[in-house]
């Protein structure tokens, strides 16, 4: 047994997964009740309703973040939201790697997208940060940018003057609620294929 074993199981809640993580699942989002419901926590949301379905939630603070362990699918995965705030998700992300010496072929983003129709899902193997600051934070850290990834759409903005700003850290309108718990629903079900190494499939499916 490694150390990572022994200081999971001493440190775990009685009857949460034990063991060294083989992924890291990671949503991007703001930590605070004034960002909660918002379109820039939309991962957060996501990795949260994964949590629910396997009975647990996200509360262990470690790696300037909250995380859970779940056994997805057979393979240990470490759910974590970083606490440093959207621009700086990088930092909490390879925290939790260097501590699990894994690199960017074990993590999985999770994050906003207002490019994309509310309710749509987008999985990728790779790509730029597209102007997504928790995207382009990771990306400066590990010095990579293929990691798997799924973006949630939220929505464009309502006109170009618009300020951005304000649209992402603006809560779901009541018209949009349903969709966004479709697209959240299909997220956790892509993330259950992509565990599988079965991100094709995912992407068939789901984008």
């Amino acid at each position: 047994m490694s150390i990572f074993d022994v200081f999971d199981r001493i440190s775990q809640d009685t009857g949460k997964t034990t063991g060294t993580p083989e992924y890291i699942i990671a949503g991007l989002g703001n930590f605070g009740m004034q960002f909660d419901n918002t379109r820039h926590n939309a991962g957060f949301d996501v990795v949260d309703a994964l949590a629910e379905q396997y009975g647990t939630e996200i509360n262990r603070m470690q790696f300037k973040g909250k995380t859970a362990v779940v056994d997805i699918e057979g393979f240990k995965c470490l759910l974590l939201k970083p606490t440093t705030y959207m621009n700086k998700s990088g930092e909490s992300i390879v925290e939790a790697m260097e501590f699990y010496k894994l690199d960017v072929d074990s993590l999985i983003v999770v994050c906003d997208d207002i490019s994309l129709d509310c309710g749509k899902i987008r999985i990728r193997r790779k790509g730029s940060h597209g102007g997504h600051n928790g995207l382009r934070n990771i990306i400066d850290l590990t010095g990579r940018d293929d990691f798997l990834r799924i973006k949630v759409g939220v929505g464009k903005k309502p006109h170009p003057d618009y300020d951005l700003a304000k649209w992402v850290l603006g809560k779901f309108r009541p018209a949009d609620m349903e969709k966004i718990k479709t697209a959240t629903e299909n997220a956790c079900e892509a993330l259950k294929l992509m565990v599988l190494d079965e991100t094709d499939e995912a992407m068939n499916r789901y984008n």
